[in-house]
């Protein structure tokens, strides 16, 4: 048996109100990929937290087994000096750093404490071409994309010799070709540079890839770890463990009674707010009917996000031109209090920074974009905002000790009910939903494609962005193909597959090739 590089030994940890983790066990072998998965709150990403000294030793009972030592981590830099990197969701750059200056921040190359800047340079560098970032290293991290920020949290991993390599989520906010660079980085720096590598991920298609062991949590507590080679590694296999029965279909069966156009978009232009000169959204239109599920599908970039966000209040965006009808009314939407007033609701794809008030309860977090409805003269309500926050809390079957929780201590997919909760207590007739089950479970996925469903059957209009086809396809009615800010196709759910979808992305991309073409040739 190969030698174990991790013991982690019969931990428990509590939050007020709440039993986090229960006795659990846990062991890695050296020189292997160990996936972590569960359900969200199954107490996967605290069990990290404890390994990596973020939650320090005396907040937990149990023990951690280090490399055949026992060891007491007081913080994250007392485990960063045996080698155990842990790498968050939410990536911990400066964005107005350099790549270089973030590889190494926390971390200085310096001399009697002033930094040497050829050191850095040289060594990030060196570093950058060890994870196949080709980039010029004094490039500000603002001006690079999500999939390349991974890359950089890894070099900044790389540089403190790490030998355990804890990544949670990684994957979660990228797309298809920057996770499959990145994971094939992962089976490099496993197989040919030895490092030990923990995965924590709801994509379980990418957890089946590259995983030599999977160990299952569910409420806190340990179920089970599956062997490649030993045991079954597939998907449902995997969920069977994670909600404790077989789910059958991913997706609920959906008998829609579509009516009539309840929203319309006419002639939609939209610049870009950092350069005026560039137009972000190209003339788009489309409509919304009553009771539909409408996808918008595309690569990402292609500027899915920045549409919702200009029609929801022009949240987004410079110089926004065009027409919106609401049950063939026009209507002016120019900011967010007049857009929830029509009726309108947007669900950000950035639930910490733009979705929730992490810092504030489950209470004022549901009730905040509907206050009026619980006021008078003013003055809110307390004993109905209670009410509220139960019923939703309840319904939606919100993971929490109380309504008073604070909204960052909950799960991810408990943060996403919580969203759900207060656009539902808004009232709305349309809903832009923005990637609604980024980075949360399958169980919890199914219960949020439930909930579309139901408001679908009440008769509301729902647009559904995802990077993710499979889910367009599985719960739409409809689906819209984006690219470059435009619309380039348009067709029915029995008509949508991978192939019809990129067909449309290719053909437009091969048209623009031909215009700049003849556009150059005018020009000489």
């Amino acid at each position: 048996m190969a030698e174990k590089i991790l013991e982690m030994q019969n931990i428990r940890k509590e939050f007020p109100g709440v039993v986090a983790l229960k006795d659990v066990n846990f062991s890695v072998a050296k020189g292997e990929i160990h996936a972590l998965v569960g359900e969200n709150g199954a107490g996967k990403s605290t069990l990290m937290k404890v390994l990596s000294g973020i939650y320090p030793f005396g907040d937990y009972t149990g023990n951690i087994v280090y490399e055949g030592k026992t060891c007491a981590f007081t913080d994250i830099k007392s485990s960063e000096r045996l080698g155990i990197a842990i790498i968050h969701q939410e990536l911990a750059l400066n964005p107005y750093m350099s790549i270089a200056e973030n590889i190494f921040l926390g971390n200085e190359r310096n001399s009697s404490g002033v930094i040497n800047w050829y050191e850095t340079n040289e060594k990030a560098i060196a570093l950058m071409a060890r994870v196949g970032l080709k980039i010029d290293h004094t490039t500000l991290i603002k001006d690079v994309g999500v999939g390349r920020q991974q890359l950089v949290e890894i070099a900044k991993a790389l540089s403190k010799d790490v030998r355990l390599l804890i990544l949670d989520e990684p994957t979660a906010a990228l797309n298809d070709e920057d996770s499959d660079h990145l994971l094939s980085l992962l089976i490099e720096l496993n197989q040919k540079q030895g490092i030990t590598c923990i995965i924590i991920s709801h994509k379980l298609n990418e957890v089946t890839r590259i995983s030599d062991k999977i160990t299952v949590i569910r409420d806190g507590s340990t179920i089970e770890t599956l062997v490649r080679g030993l045991d079954e590694i597939s998907e449902a296999r995997i969920i069977k463990g994670m909600v404790g029965r077989e789910m059958l279909d991913r997706y609920p069966k959906r008998e829609p009674n579509i009516g009539e156009i309840g929203f319309e978009v006419r002639n939609w232009i939209v610049h870009d707010p950092m350069d005026e000169t560039r137009v972000k959204i190209k003339n788009v239109n489309f409509h919304l009917r009553k009771g539909e599920i409408v996808g918008i599908a595309g690569l990402m970039g292609a500027g899915r996000t920045e549409l919702a966000m200009s029609i929801f209040g022009h949240s987004y965006g410079k110089h926004i031109r065009g027409t919106l009808l609401k049950d063939g009314r026009e209507v002016q939407m120019t900011t967010v209090s007049a857009a929830i007033d029509q009726g309108i609701a947007y669900l950000t794809e950035d639930r910490k920074s733009a979705g929730l008030v992490l810092i504030d309860d489950i209470r004022r977090n549901i009730t905040m974009a509907n206050l009026k409805k619980i006021s008078r003269h003013g003055v809110v309500n307390m004993h109905e905002e209670v009410k509220i926050a139960e019923k939703y809390r309840d319904m939606l079957r919100i993971k929490s000790s109380s309504i008073y929780q604070l909204a960052g201590n909950l799960s991810g997919g408990n943060q996403q009910k919580v969203i759900i909760a207060k656009w539902l207590f808004s009232e709305p007739d349309v809903l832009f939903l923005d990637e609604p089950t980024r980075g949360i479970d399958v169980g919890a996925k199914y219960e949020i494609y439930t909930i579309i469903n139901e408001l679908a059957n009440q008769g509301k209009c729902v647009v559904f962005i995802s990077s993710e086809l499979p889910e367009i396809l599985g719960i739409c009615d409809r689906v819209y193909v984006m690219d470059e800010g435009e619309f380039v196709g348009e067709m029915p759910i029995g008509e949508a597959n991978p192939e019809s979808i990129m067909r449309c992305i290719v053909a437009n991309e091969r048209k623009k090739v031909t215009e700049d073409a003849a556009a150059a040739a005018a020009g000489l």
